[in-house]
C-alpha cells in the first residue's frame, strides 16, 4: 500500500514540467496511482536498495524475463510503415512503445545521446506495463531502439508506430533476425536497404548531348539524381555555390530526354536574377533542350508553346500571377532553383508550387537551411509531404529541442533522417583546383559625432525596446527590435543612412573613410573589387567618393533593369571596381574576373554572405580571392559576427556529421546587441 499518496501526488504536480520534446503527459501526474508510485519507488530502490524511501510501504511486483522479441512491421493504407513492436514474458505480449515511452518518462538519462552512451550495455533496467507488470532486460537490448525511434516514443502509448515510409532507412534492428521475430518485414527492409545505398549510387554515363566535360564530383550528382528518379524519390541537391547545380540539373534533364521519358516539361522555377544564367547555359551546355523563358510583358503569348518545350522557366514572383496558365499542364520534373527562397510555408508562392502536378520533385540551394529548421521543414513538405509530419508536430518534436534547448540526440535523429535525401558537397572538399581565399576583418573605431551618435540611438532604442517587450513579450516585440537594430547598422555604415536632419550634419564616417583608403590602392595593385552592401543608398554614398577620388566603377541594384550589360562589362574589364546589393546580386551572378570582396555591412545570415562571395570565388577562378568584412570596432557590427557563428553551427549539426552547438536567440542576445559601445 501507499501512504501519504496525496502528498507525493502533490509534489509530483508542482514539480517543473518535462522540457520540450519530452513525453508531455502532465495529466497523467495529476491523477497518480498506487501503481505508477509502486514502480517508481521500486525501481529506485533497485538502483540504491541500501536506500529506504520515507512514508511509502512498497508492494513489490514480480520481475518477469524476457522469453522473446517480436516485431511487426507493415506498410500502411497512407504509403507510410506501421512498427508494432512487443516483447514476450509470462506468456503475455507487452507493447515495447509503452513501456520505453513510461522508462523516458521516469530516466532523464534515456533522453540524451552522451547519457545513454554512458550506460553499460549489461545494466539491468526495469520496464513497467500499465497493470503493473515488471520486465527486466538489459540496456544493450533497447539502447539502438531508443536512439532511432526516441521521437515515436513521445505521446504514443498505444497502437503502433507511425513513420514515413522514406523513414525505413532507420529500423536498423530489422537487420537482427537472430534477436528479433519479425513478421512481414521484407518488403521495408528493403526499402531501407535502398536509401541507405542512396549516398552510393552506380555511376551513369554523361548524355550524348551534353556539350561539357563534368567533374567527378558532378558525375557523381548526375548519378544521384538518376537514382532518385529511378526510385520514386524526391531530394535537394545542395551543393555550395559556384559548383555546377544547374549543369547537373541540366544534364540529368538531357538524360531523361535522351531516354524517351520527358514525355512532357520540365517545368523550373528560379530568382529572377537566375534566368539568363539559367537559359545561357542551357544554349552551351545542353542545346538540344528545347528552353521556354515565361518572363517578361510579353510572356503571356507564349504559354499556348508550353508542350512543345523540354524546359520551362519562370520566377516566383511570377508564380502565383501566372499559376492557372501553368496548372494547366502536367510537368514531368518541378524544379526550385535557390529553394530558400520558399521558405515561408504560407507564402503565395509556396502554396501555388504545391498545386502544380508534376511525376517528379527536386530543390536546389546552397542553403537548405539559413536561419532555423522550419526552412528544412518546408522544402521537404514540398518533395516529400508528411515526411516530416506537420509543422506544429515539427516544431513541438524537432525545432524547439534542437534550437532551443540543445538536444543533441534529436539533432543527430533529424540528420540521419534527412541525410538520405539531400545530396551537399562543400567547395573545399571538391574543388580542389581552386587557388586559395583569404577571410579578413577589417576594424575601425567611431569616433566625434557619429560615436555620438551611436550612443544616443543605442541609449533611445534600449529604453524602446524594453518598454516594448515588458508590455507586449519577446515574441510580439520583434518588430520594434527589427527597427532598432536597424538603425544602429545605419549609423556604424554612414550616419546619412538614418533619417534625421542632426546626424545628417555629422560629417563622420568612419568605415566610409577606411573603404576609401583601401580602394585606391588595390585598383592601383590591379585588383578587381565587388563591393556588397544592404544598403542602396549606401551604394550612392559610395559613388559619390568614387566620383570625387576620380574610380571608375559599375553598379548593379534591385533598380538595374539591364542586368546582362553590367556583368558583361564587369567580366570584360570595362571597370575594376562592382557596387552590388546584397539583394539584387547574392546569387546568379558569375563574376570570376574579381578577385576581391568586401563586405561593407555585415549580414544577420553567413549563408547570404557566402552567396555573394561565391560570386567571384567559383569554379573558372584562377587568382587568390581575398575577402574583407568591415566591422565597427565593439558595435552592434561584433555581435553580428558572433550571430553568424551559431547559425552556421546549425547548418553544420543537421547537415554535416559533426558536432555543433545549436543557436537560439534569446534576451541576452539581445542585451548584447544593445550594449555601448
Amino acid at each position: 500500500m501507499v501512504t501519504n499518496a496525496a502528498a507525493h501526488a502533490k509534489a509530483a504536480v508542482s514539480a517543473p514540467e518535462p522540457s520540450p520534446g519530452v513525453l508531455s503527459w502532465i495529466h497523467d501526474l495529476r491523477n497518480l496511482s498506487q501503481a505508477v508510485e509502486n514502480r517508481r519507488a521500486f525501481a529506485r530502490r533497485e538502483h540504491s536498495p541500501k536506500t529506504p524511501l520515507p512514508g511509502i510501504v512498497e508492494t513489490e511486483p514480480d520481475i518477469l524475463e524476457a522469453e522473446g522479441w517480436e516485431a511487426h512491421v507493415r506498410e500502411n493504407t497512407s504509403g507510410g510503415i506501421d512498427l508494432d513492436m512487443s516483447i514476450l514474458a509470462a506468456g503475455e505480449r507487452l507493447p515495447l512503445a509503452v513501456l520505453l515511452a513510461d522508462l523516458l518518462r521516469r530516466e532523464a538519462r534515456w533522453l540524451d545521446a552522451l547519457s545513454i552512451s554512458d550506460i553499460p550495455d549489461d545494466e539491468n533496467i526495469l520496464l513497467f506495463s500499465a497493470n503493473n507488470r515488471c520486465l527486466r532486460v538489459r540496456a544493450e537490448r533497447i539502447k539502438p531502439l531508443v536512439r532511432l525511434l526516441i521521437d515515436l516514443f513521445d505521446g504514443h502509448r498505444y497502437g503502433p508506430l507511425r513513420l514515413s515510409r522514406f523513414d525505413a532507412e532507420r529500423l536498423d534492428f530489422l537487420q537482427d533476425t537472430r534477436r528479433w521475430q519479425f513478421h512481414g518485414a521484407e518488403s521495408v527492409r528493403q526499402l531501407g536497404e535502398r536509401l541507405r545505398n542512396a549516398q552510393g549510387v552506380q555511376a551513369v554515363a554523361p548524355p550524348r548531348g551534353l556539350r561539357l566535360e563534368l567533374r567527378d564530383y558532378q558525375r557523381r550528382g548526375l548519378a544521384w539524381l538518376q537514382y532518385l528518379r529511378e526510385h520514386g524519390l524526391s531530394g535537394i541537391l545542395a551543393d555550395d555555390m559556384g559548383l555546377g547545380k544547374t549543369a547537373q540539373t541540366l544534364a540529368h534533364l538531357l538524360c531523361e530526354k535522351e531516354a524517351g521519358r520527358l514525355t512532357c516539361p520540365a517545368l523550373v522555377v528560379l530568382p529572377t536574377s537566375l534566368i539568363f544564367n539559367w537559359k545561357n547555359e542551357a544554349v552551351r551546355y545542353a542545346p538540344d533542350l528545347r528552353v521556354l523563358s515565361l518572363h517578361g510583358h510579353g510572356r503571356r503569348s507564349r504559354f499556348v508553346h508550353i508542350p512543345e518545350h523540354d524546359v520551362i522557366l519562370t520566377t516566383y514572383p511570377l508564380l502565383w500571377r501566372d499559376g492557372e496558365a501553368l496548372r494547366a499542364h502536367d510537368y514531368y520534373m518541378l524544379v526550385l532553383d535557390e529553394a530558400q527562397m520558399v521558405k515561408n510555408a504560407r507564402s503565395k508562392s509556396a502554396k501555388e508550387i504545391r498545386r502544380i502536378r508534376a511525376t517528379h520533385r527536386l530543390c536546389l540551394t546552397g542553403t537548405p537551411l539559413e536561419n532555423h529548421l522550419g526552412e528544412l521543414w518546408t522544402q521537404f513538405d514540398f518533395l516529400l509531404p508528411g515526411f516530416l509530419g506537420d509543422l506544429k508536430s515539427f516544431t513541438r518534436m524537432w525545432r524547439n529541442p534542437i534550437e532551443k534547448h540543445g538536444d543533441a540526440l534529436r539533432r543527430d535523429l533529424l540528420a540521419r533522417r534527412v541525410r538520405p535525401f539531400i545530396l551537399r558537397r562543400k567547395k573545399d572538399e571538391v574543388a580542389t583546383e581552386l587557388p586559395p581565399k583569404t577571410t579578413i576583418i577589417r576594424s575601425v573605431e567611431l569616433v566625434g559625432g557619429q560615436r555620438d551618435l551611436y550612443a544616443a540611438v543605442r541609449a533611445a532604442m534600449d529604453e524602446r525596446v524594453r518598454a516594448q517587450i515588458a508590455r507586449h513579450g519577446l515574441m510580439q516585440s520583434q518588430m520594434v527590435i527589427l527597427d532598432a537594430l536597424l538603425k544602429l547598422r545605419q549609423v556604424c555604415c554612414d550616419p546619412r543612412l538614418v533619417k534625421s536632419a542632426a546626424a545628417h550634419r555629422i560629417r563622420e564616417s568612419a568605415k566610409l573613410a577606411l573603404l576609401m583608403d583601401m580602394l585606391p590602392e588595390m585598383v592601383t595593385e590591379g585588383r578587381r573589387v565587388l563591393l556588397f552592401s544592404q544598403f542602396t543608398a549606401m551604394l550612392h554614398l559610395i559613388q559619390i567618393e568614387l566620383d570625387n577620388a576620380r574610380l571608375p566603377y559599375l553598379r548593379l541594384t534591385g533598380e538595374t533593369r539591364d542586368r546582362e550589360t553590367p556583368i558583361k562589362a564587369f567580366q570584360a574589364g570595362a571597370a575594376p571596381i562592382f557596387l552590388i546589393s546584397l539583394k539584387a546580386g547574392g546569387v546568379g551572378l558569375n563574376l570570376t574576373a574579381a578577385d576581391t570582396i568586401i563586405h561593407y555591412d555585415p549580414w544577420w545570415n553567413p549563408a547570404v554572405e557566402n552567396q555573394a562571395t561565391d560570386r567571384a570565388y567559383r569554379l573558372g577562378q584562377d587568382k587568390p580571392v581575398f575577402v574583407y568584412k568591415l566591422i565597427i570596432a565593439n558595435s552592434i557590427e561584433e555581435k553580428i559576427l558572433a550571430l553568424q557563428e551559431k547559425k552556421a553551427s546549425l547548418v553544420s549539426g543537421i547537415l554535416s556529421e559533426g558536432q555543433a552547438n545549436t543557436p537560439k536567440f534569446d534576451p541576452e542576445d539581445l542585451a548584447a546587441l544593445l550594449a555601448p559601445l
